[in-house]
């Protein structure tokens, strides 16, 4: 079989033909891959390289040699032949049939088996399959032509058959047939060209070009671009066989009719059915200055009124140009302007706008012709003419002349004389008639004596307080058409005279001031004010003598004579002074000299510099009474209560309790607002039968101040145990303080009042009791009963009496304190009071058990 692969296609069948030598001697080939040789291809000789083996003895080596030697020989003998050709479509389905090597190779049925027959190419990547008992090769996979050689064409894929038994090998090669699967593609599919509207016809435009990956045929053929007027297309062909699109002006553009076109160029190639691609071409005509500026008229006619003002606008004067951009950019000039003409008029030289530049005169020139030019970025140009008549118009404004002014006219002055004016107009006739007058709304009249004379007066006395000042305008008016006036301005100031007395802000000024200020201490200001002006509204303020002869107001304020700010020459104190009030004075310098009064109360602000001051229990008295608790008390039962007051107000005066210690903690607690010292607990026999509590007593004030007190507390079994003395040190504590005594003798009167009322409501429960047959009243306790119970409010201040009911149970073990009701009020709460034993308990926040 002819071998036409070259050199590079010797590898795949050498390792194929040492394999099959090696084993036909009985041994196998020390090989790691199928691949042991390759042909190095840029060798000018082709000579063949060993790529990989394993280490064998010397032996095989030479043996190798000797084989490979024979293969390269026999392989280099056969180059001449011509290899076996087939061709396939691409995009063929994989197995499909491409021919058979039996007939091919003119063997027998089964021939190809019994020879170990095997298909060979290039890189070990088969694209064919050998069936050995049909002999049909077949395709492997489906084949891409793009895939496999690109823009090669023909597309050829070479091959080869080994027989091995005996040695034998054919070379063939298979042909993939291209068909068209793909479409033409733009890269860019929008297109922009700039082209002037004075190319000429005939004009070329190079475009760029469409590709297809498909070859021959199938590749593209010729390009096309939708109908239009102006452009056909030609397909043109590179040297290496490519075609591209241009692009042939065959009319001039004309931008002022069709300033752009939209194109759409088709690349249609040679495949059956044929395939196309699209892209858009976007033509811009580019403009050329082809056009002359034109005006919308060539000739205008205005009237002017001579005296129209230095800038006023005649007339807009407008041309247009059909082209574009700097083409059609217009300027406007004066042509052919005479001096006179220069120095009338001037025009914009952008919008065409003609204004007045001096002032006319009818009665010098009445008439002006006026040329103008438009002129475009180049050398064309368009002209019009401006034809401009001059108006007479009554020119000549009335003139006031003053001959007499009084610019300050005092107030209260009634008919004073203002001013005395003349006035005059140099025109004639109608136009030099003329109207004198002032504003409506002014107290000044104008009256008229001689001709053309006027007297301004006032009309009524003036009052500055109300006005200081008048503008005044004195207009005067000609009856020509258009009437003309001439305004003259005057301005009257009103004086002055002391006719307002000082007045303050407020008629009552109230100010608050801290206890214990620092002597010195700002602590407020009094302000008047004097409608007059100057000296008539310096205001002075003064200390008036206070009502209250008592007051020692000199030694407490002072007042800053000027400026109306008080100061407090003296510490103040809260408790001994809470309020004061005096009068200040404010008085102004004018002549006569007016005043007024104002109120001044001034209030003292609490500070917190009085601690509380315990009343009850009485901390320094000769002997302390310990407060008795029977041991059957419950929880919440009331032992007694801590009364104090503040010499503050206010918040400095709210008062808290606070239990700070205790011989045994968690037996009793203290009611943080009332004061009241009840169990927390029922109590045991376990408990001490002595108990000393420290209670402070805090108010609210900021920094917060306190006091404390000691309460010693004697559990008694049913209150007839004996009374138990305090130790002689704790009695040795107990100082009389000569601050309390009264308030001690009071509490202690009341007390024994109490205590009295209490016995005699005991008594009665037990008679009722030793006559009833099964009881459920209550007992007297046995032994002596401590009569200091009393009853404060939970203000923390001595108010109201109250009775209390005692009733010591010793069934039950529950000995209650209850209040019952005050002893002064009406019937009604009285009877509320009975219902109020019957109440079920209730339990407050601490854990106490109230009725």
């Amino acid at each position: 079989m002819p071998w036409e692969g070259g050199l590079e296609g010797l590898g795949p069948l050498i390792g194929a033909l040492t394999g099959i030598f090696l084993r036909s001697l009985g041994k196998e080939p020390q090989v790691l891959d199928s691949e042991v040789f390759t042909v190095q291809q840029n060798h000018p000789q082709g000579r063949l390289y060993q790529k990989r083996t394993m280490e064998t003895s010397g032996k095989l080596i030479c043996r190798q040699r000797q084989v490979l030697l024979f293969i390269l020989l026999l392989g280099l003998s056969q180059a001449g032949l011509e290899p076996r050709s087939y061709s396939v479509v691409e995009e063929t389905e994989g197995h499909a049939f491409v021919t058979n090597l039996v007939k091919d190779l003119g063997l027998g049925q089964g021939e190809l088996s019994k020879r170990g027959a095997r298909v060979i190419s290039k890189g070990n990547k088969l694209h064919l399959q050998l069936d050995q008992e049909t002999g049909d090769l077949l395709l492997n996979e489906k084949l891409d032509r793009e895939e496999l050689c690109g823009h090669t064409d023909p597309c050829v894929l070479r091959f080869q058959v080994l027989l091995e038994n005996p040695l034998e090998f054919f070379q063939a090669e298979l042909q993939v047939i291209d068909i068209n699967d793909h479409s033409p593609v733009f890269i860019d599919r929008d297109m922009l060209l700039k082209i002037s509207e004075s190319s000429p016809p005939g004009t070329t435009f190079p475009l760029k070009n469409a590709q297809d990956v498909d070859v021959g045929r199938n590749n593209i053929e010729n390009y096309v671009i939708s109908p239009n007027s102006y452009f056909r297309v030609l397909t043109r062909k590179r040297s290496d066989g490519s075609k591209y699109p241009e692009l042939v002006l065959d009319k001039a553009l004309d931008r002022e009719q069709e300033p752009e076109l939209r194109l759409t160029l088709t690349a249609q190639d040679g495949g059956s059915p044929p395939r196309s691609g699209i892209a858009q071409i976007y033509i811009e005509v580019v403009d050329i200055n082809d056009n002359a500026p034109e005006f919308q008229q060539p000739l205008y006619r205005v009237q002017i009124p001579e005296d129209s003002p230095i800038g006023f606008l005649i007339v807009t004067v407008s041309a247009t140009d059909v082209d574009t951009g700097v083409n059609g950019e217009i300027s406007y000039s004066l042509f052919q302007a005479s001096e006179e003409i220069c120095k009338t008029f001037e025009i914009h030289p952008k919008t065409g706008e003609i204004r007045l530049k001096n002032q006319l005169d009818f009665e010098r020139i009445q008439f002006y012709e006026v040329n103008i030019e438009a002129r475009d970025a180049g050398s064309l140009s368009g002209k019009c003419t401006v034809l401009t008549q001059v108006m007479d118009v009554n020119d000549n404004a009335p003139e006031v002349t003053v001959s007499v002014f009084t610019r300050h006219i005092p107030e209260n002055s009634p008919e004073a004389v203002v001013a005395v004016l003349s006035v005059s107009d140099l025109d004639s006739e109608e136009n030099g008639k003329i109207n004198c007058s002032i504003q409506d709304d002014l107290p000044f009249l104008l009256k008229s004596s001689l001709e053309n004379f006027y007297t301004l007066v006032t009309e009524r006395p003036l009052d500055r307080e109300s006005q200081a000042e008048y503008n005044i305008t004195i207009t005067v008016t000609d009856l020509g058409t258009p009437r003309l006036q001439t305004q003259h301005h005057m301005t009257v100031t009103v004086s002055d005279v002391n006719d307002n007395a000082p007045a303050f802000s407020h008629t009552a000024y109230t100010l608050r001031v801290r206890e214990n200020n620092s002597p010195g201490l700002h602590i407020g200001r009094v302000s008047a004010a004097d409608r007059d002006a100057g000296a008539n509204a310096q205001v002075t303020y003064s200390l008036l003598p206070p009502h209250d002869p008592r007051l020692p107001l000199a030694s407490l304020v002072s007042l800053n004579a000027a400026t109306g700010q008080l100061f407090a020459l003296s510490s103040l104190d809260f408790e001994a002074l809470r309020a004061f009030e005096f009068r200040v004075g404010a008085a102004d310098r004018g002549s006569p000299a007016l005043s007024s009064q104002a109120l001044v109360r001034v209030l003292v602000g609490d500070a917190n510099d009085n601690a509380p001051f315990v009343l009850y229990p009485p901390q320094n008295g000769s002997a302390r009474c310990p407060e008795l608790v029977p041991r059957a008390a419950e929880a919440g039962y009331l032992v007694t209560k801590v009364v104090a007051v503040d010499g503050d107000s206010g918040q400095n005066a709210w008062l808290a309790y606070q239990l700070l210690r205790a011989t045994e903690p968690g037996l009793f607690g203290v009611w943080a607002h009332n004061g009241e010292v009840r169990t927390a607990r029922p109590l045991s026999a376990r408990d001490a039968v002595r108990h000393r509590l420290l209670v402070l007593v805090k108010d609210n004030g900021e920094p917060p101040l306190s006091a404390s007190v000691t309460l010693h507390v004697l559990l008694v079994d049913g209150f007839s145990q004996p009374y138990l003395p305090l130790p002689a040190a704790a009695a040795a504590e107990a100082r009389a303080d000569p601050l309390t005594v009264h308030l001690v003798v009071a509490l202690a009167s009341v007390s024994s009042l109490l205590l009295v009322a209490v016995l005699g409501f005991v008594a009665v429960r037990l008679g009722r009791r030793s006559r009833a047959a099964a009881g459920g009243g209550c007992s007297l306790p046995e032994g002596p009963f401590a009569g200091h119970l009393l009853d404060v409010s939970g203000a923390g201040t001595l108010s109201h009496s109250y009775q209390y009911q005692v009733c010591l149970t010793g069934d039950s073990g529950t000995n209650e304190f209850k209040f019952l009701k005050p002893i002064i009020p009406n019937i009604q709460a009285q009877s509320s009071g009975r219902n109020s034993e019957e109440k079920p308990t209730f339990r407050n926040s601490s854990g106490f058990n109230f009725q």
